[in-house]
């Protein structure tokens, strides 16, 4: 009886494998690249696809083959232009540019030229013409949405941290309308208020004193201090050096200066302390961070926090005014994002 059952086995084994002569080829061909080798040329017809495969742990198995085979010859090629290249020595050609997103960019009309004779005439006489002649210093104050959560409230003091002469109080229902002029009154200079949803912080407004403009951010990714892996000692009460990164237009222009001037003029060195906004295609980067010298040649760094990304939702004249208030700039995804090489800071 074993003989018997042993022989219909092998019988239905044969008869299965004669049914179907290319899926026997694609599994014995499996089963000798069972190596992670790409599949031979014969295991499909020419023309043939691997989507055309019904059955997903098979398709899956050949994609993955395939991606393998794709690695293996651009390593192999990576090799052989860099022998060529050691050869020619200092006849090789130059390397290629890579092409990204960010090379690629639509050229804006309103690109800041430094040696601009108008631009320089706007600095001089802009609402931020006063800090930048040294006839002010900054004084911010840092206010949340009304009841703010314990995350809201942690990230506004720690900001405290960051910008010196900074002072967090909290609105108890007070509408920024009676704020600003109580700020104004009491000489600050900025107002940073942050809104929050769901617990979680959302959005920052800013509005220069007294006179504007106010700048309304999408904020995202917001890391505290204690979520920050590999994070450096708390930072110390030294003012921090500015880092201002590809704010290149005219709008670009106006919200960098707007950044800068929440900083002293001074930095302490001594503290090495950076502040950095990084703008990479329209997402405004914050990191704060400490250097460290470790010999003559070799700096090392470490992130203090917190760090969060922002977005410029709209610019306007003036104060805070979500009613009367005359807009410079307001982002509309549908007219504005038609094209993903096209920014606007």
């Amino acid at each position: 009886m074993e003989e018997t059952g042993g022989s219909r086995k092998k019988g239905l084994k044969r008869k299965r494998a004669s049914e179907d002569p290319q899926e026997a080829a694609v599994v014995e061909d499996g089963a000798t690249e069972s190596g992670g080798q790409p599949p031979k040329a014969n295991a499909f017809p020419p023309g043939f696809s691997i989507s055309e495969i019904k059955n997903k742990q098979r398709r899956h198995l050949m994609f993955t083959r395939w991606k393998q085979q794709q690695r293996k010859e651009k390593l192999a090629a990576k090799k052989k232009l860099k022998k060529e290249r050691e050869a020619l020595g200092d006849k090789a050609p130059p390397k290629p540019i890579p092409k990204t997103i960010d090379n690629q960019r639509v050229y804006d009309e309103t690109t800041v030229d430094p040696n601009d004779e108008e631009v320089a005439f706007d600095e001089a006489t802009d609402e931020f013409a006063s800090y930048f002649n040294r006839q002010t210093s900054p004084k911010i104050l840092i206010t949340t949405s009304d009841r703010p959560h314990g995350r809201t409230v942690r990230l506004c003091e720690q900001l405290s941290t960051v910008i010196p002469n900074s002072h967090v109080y909290y609105r108890r229902g007070l509408a920024l309308k009676k704020i600003i002029p109580q700020c104004i009154s009491r000489d600050f200079t900025d107002l940073i208020v942050i809104n929050e949803d769901r617990k979680t912080p959302n959005g920052l407004i800013l509005s220069h004193l007294p006179n504007g403009p106010t700048a309304h951010f999408k904020m995202s990714s917001v890391r505290l201090r204690k979520e920050i892996k590999r994070r450096g000692k708390d930072p110390t009460e030294h003012t921090p050096e500015i880092i201002l990164n590809n704010f290149t237009t005219r709008l670009g222009h106006s919200v960098g200066r707007m950044f800068a001037s929440l900083f002293p003029h001074n930095p302490q060195f001594i503290g090495r302390q950076v502040a950095t906004f990084h703008n990479q295609r329209d997402y405004i980067f914050f990191r704060f961070h400490r250097y460290i010298f470790r010999s003559e040649k070799k700096v090392g760094i470490q992130e203090l926090g917190p760090r969060f990304t922002l977005k410029l939702r709209s610019l306007q004249k003036g104060t805070f005014d979500s009613k009367y208030g005359e807009y410079e700039w307001v982002h509309k995804p549908r007219e504005m994002d038609t094209s993903r090489r096209k920014f606007h800071l």
